[in-house]
């Protein structure tokens, strides 16, 4: 008899999990596609490498201090909020990093080099649009 209670229970959970997986979910969860997109909140991240300020270029420098001084910054996408997608940097709440531009030389558009500065103070560079991070030093 137990033998057959714990079959008819068995049979009760995956026709439940069924029903829920044909619905679309439980209600109230994301769906798949919005759980991918939902903003990170909370963790710690990878390890991020770092750069000296020194061994950047100077166009970062002087990105840098721009991003100090509050402005001017010479593109109106500067000081966007940068959602770290990619989870490179560390996982803080919504809003915590804003991206700016860093001049390429002899590019005819904004280039791939940005400084993300996360509210709390640090700094970070990308030379290749987001595809690797190193936390920036005195």
């Amino acid at each position: 008899m137990a033998g057959g209670l714990r079959i008819a229970a068995l049979a009760m959970v995956l026709l439940a999990l069924a029903i829920v997986g044909l619905s679309g979910g439980l209600p109230g969860a994301p769906s798949p596609s919005e759980a991918a997109s939902a903003p990170v909140t909370g963790g710690p991240g990878p390890s991020v490498p770092t750069v000296k300020r020194s061994e950047l270029p100077p166009e970062a420098r002087t990105t840098l201090d721009r991003i100090a001084a509050g402005g001017p910054f010479p593109y109106a996408a500067d000081g966007a909020t940068f959602e770290n997608r990619e989870r490179l940097l560390p996982l803080r709440p919504a809003g915590t990093y804003r991206e700016y531009t860093v001049e390429t030389p002899g590019s005819a558009d904004r280039g791939a080099r940005r400084i993300v500065a996360a509210s709390s103070g640090e700094r970070y560079w990308t030379a290749d649009h987001y595809a690797s991070f190193a936390r920036i030093v005195p």
